[in-house]
């Protein structure tokens, strides 16, 4: 009898942990969860007055690449690298020639004179007419280029995996490294917590480099020297925010910069001081989960945003 009683017990209490663990298992669904009461929304920061949108889509370029990586404008000539190619494009859509490679560009430069092709630990120069000049291998084992950008004979290439710009003359010497560190103590070296590091030159001859980890931008020297800065760390429409931004930027002709940013994707303006202008494509022009997008920018001051998602060149002209 005694026997009996501990087996009905025994029962009851299987039968309880198998109700107590359904039901914390039912509870634990995405579906079933209780809202985070400590969620950030950010949808009211994706919506922008219009009035703040300064620019428009005016057509779109389809691109023959499975992954586009980076856009260059230089004369009259789009330069695109993805896949394990490069394509020079007329802005009306026309290819006027195609370059293959052994692995994937990560970015593009072109010069007056040359095609620069960065891939993760090497660097390619091609002639515009896109014939191989020379390939540039002592890298480190940790490198990863970002951007390259060339002045008067000196080429300067962003290393993400590093965290320094490298220089180097055209015939492959190096040339020292920029670091990003100041005797300023707000200023502790380039900040980058994923591989998104861009540098160019405005139309003065400055260098500027993109800070992503503190959301701003630094013109140096050629030396390395740091001159100046400006910073705008906000969620805001005005400002850059995660964890590193912003992701790409260029030029227009009056020195003003072009931002865009990965996360909530936006492409942006600001003067050449660092004061927020306006918008030019705002986070509805993109798929949810969007890659920032490459940029470029004409002579005119049209902006090209290499829709890294749609696989596309999306032109943005002023209002």
């Amino acid at each position: 009898m005694k026997n009996k009683g501990i087996v009905f017990f025994l029962i009851i209490l299987a039968v309880v942990i198998v109700v107590v663990v359904a039901l914390d298992y039912n509870a634990s669904k995405p579906d079933q969860q209780p809202a985070n009461p400590y969620a950030y929304n950010i949808d009211p920061f994706s919506r922008i007055d219009t009035v703040l949108i300064h620019y428009k889509e005016s057509r779109n370029l389809a691109i023959s690449f499975s992954e586009p990586t980076g856009i260059s404008f230089r004369g009259d000539e789009l330069f695109v690298v993805g896949d394990q190619k490069l394509q020079i494009i007329e802005p009306t859509g026309k290819l006027m020639n195609e370059v293959s490679f052994d692995q994937k560009p990560t970015c593009v430069y072109a010069s007056t004179e040359n095609i620069f092709v960065g891939f993760k630990k090497s660097v390619a120069i091609l002639s515009r007419d896109g014939a191989k000049i020379t390939e540039w291998n002592s890298f480190s084992d940790s490198t990863v280029i970002t951007s390259i950008a060339e002045k008067s004979g000196i080429v300067f290439v962003a290393d993400a995996g590093k965290r320094m710009i490298r220089k180097f003359a055209l015939d492959g010497k190096s040339l020292g490294i920029i670091e990003g560190k100041s005797g300023n103590d707000q200023i502790h070296g380039f900040i980058i917590p994923s591989p998104y590091f861009d540098l160019a030159f405005n139309a003065d001859g400055e260098l500027w480099v993109v800070n992503p980890g503190k959301h701003s931008l630094e013109n140096y020297t050629v030396e390395g020297a740091l001159r100046t800065w400006w910073q705008a760390s906000s969620i805001k429409v005005e400002g850059f925010s995660g964890c590193c931004n912003p992701a790409h930027f260029a030029f227009l002709p009056d020195g003003s910069f072009v931002t865009s940013e990965k996360g909530m994707v936006r492409i942006k303006t600001y003067k050449p001081s660092g004061e927020f202008s306006g918008v030019v494509a705002a986070p509805s022009k993109f798929a949810e989960n969007s890659e920032a997008p490459d940029l470029a920018v004409d002579n005119q001051g049209n902006i090209y945003a290499l829709d890294l998602n749609k696989k596309m060149l999306r032109l943005f002209v002023k209002k």
